[in-house]
């Protein structure tokens, strides 16, 4: 997380044409990459599937997913003989036409590329459905899907700055934990017999049971979890491709959105990002699923619009004070470049004996 300087458009607010300091979490976005598509049929019970494909070449990240143990590529089994191009290209003639016949539902599968983000620790991408949406037909979408193959997605593709967006995620875990700490029960008088941080009283005599109202000691945390209308207020490119995707116009300085000394806990952002106004679920480095907004609000006006004054990227391990490297370098002086390395008795000896 960081925190940004914006100008507020919202005409009848006392913030309008204010500035105003909020929190934002940045949230790092790999390319996705498209390995198949999934049609399903809709019936009375439900989605149905039809058939699914997958793509000629898959990356070794993606097959790890199909595997609880993996040893390696001269051992794996999956997708060997379905990647054959005669046996894919037959695959292809009988699955596309099977899905445009029949499926009323089109989904991609894709998945990160682990290689863009090898600070995160995993290396067994994690893989999922993405809905085909729009007011195509059926066969647009399978064509779509197809001609999409083993080609990357960008966050930028499908949101804008500005768009509402729902975050899906699993929130950080605290195990198994009492009712104080996990409803926040009030606590008893100190002189309590067996224990103050209980409920006082966990029902009448009838009925005969403990109702699901009443607050019990159980797991905390580790719950996946949906908030709602997170904000964008930037689509960062990617630091491989610019050295200021901080900048803003009112802050000219060169700057990339990495603070000094890294965000802590995680490292630098080399991808894409995505900026979302507030905190999201879970801890660091855990994965988070984006989706256009089920219910936004409306806007009026100039209310859609982001005006970025400031966006601060000073080091988050202490009170940071500087923006940029160069920044704390101007204020300091030059240092030196290496200290100097401590001589072993030998070479002390050696040196010694030379100037005498």
């Amino acid at each position: 997380m960081t925190h940004i300087v914006r100008e507020v458009n919202k005409p009848g607010s006392r913030l309008n044409k204010k500035e105003v300091v909020e929190a934002v979490t940045i949230v790092e976005c790999p390319k996705m990459v498209v390995v198949g598509v999934v049609g399903y049929l809709e019936t009375p019970r439900g989605l149905k599937k039809v058939k699914s494909l997958f793509a000629e070449h898959l990356s070794e990240s993606v097959i790890r997913r199909f595997y609880k143990r993996y040893r390696g590529k001269d051992h794996y089994k999956a997708f060997k003989r379905y990647q054959q191009p005669e046996n894919w290209r037959k695959h292809v003639e009988k699955t596309l036409p099977l899905l445009k016949k029949k499926a009323s539902v089109i989904r991609v599968l894709a998945h990160p590329k682990m290689s863009d983000i090898p600070h995160i620790g995993k290396i067994k991408a994690p893989l999922m459905e993405i809905q085909v949406n729009g007011g195509g037909s059926v066969e647009k979408k399978v064509e779509w899907a197809y001609s999409h193959f083993e080609k990357e997605l960008r966050i930028g593709d499908v949101f804008q700055t500005g768009d509402f967006t729902d975050v899906i995620g699993v929130t950080k875990g605290h195990g198994y934990e009492g009712v104080t700490a996990r409803y926040g029960v009030r606590k008893l008088p100190r002189k309590t017999h067996k224990g103050l941080r209980k409920v006082g009283c966990v029902g009448a005599w009838h009925p005969e049971r403990v109702r699901w109202t009443v607050a019990r000691a159980g797991q905390n945390g580790y719950h996946h979890r949906t908030e709602q209308n997170k904000r964008i207020y930037r689509i960062g490119q990617s630091a491989r491709e610019t050295t200021d995707n901080a900048t803003t116009e009112a802050d000219v300085t060169q700057k990339n959105i990495t603070p000094l000394g890294g965000f802590p806990h995680y490292g630098v952002v080399l991808n894409d990002y995505v900026m979302l106004k507030g905190c999201t679920v879970g801890t660091k480095k855990r994965t988070l699923v984006l989706r256009k907004a089920m219910f936004a609000p409306t806007l009026n006006g100039d209310q859609g619009q982001i005006n970025l004054k400031f966006i601060d990227t000073s080091s988050k391990f202490g009170h940071g004070r500087f923006q940029t490297a160069e920044e704390k370098q101007k204020f300091f002086g030059r240092r030196k470049a290496k200290k100097e390395q401590k001589l072993s008795k030998r070479e002390y000896k050696t040196k010694l004996a030379e100037s005498k």
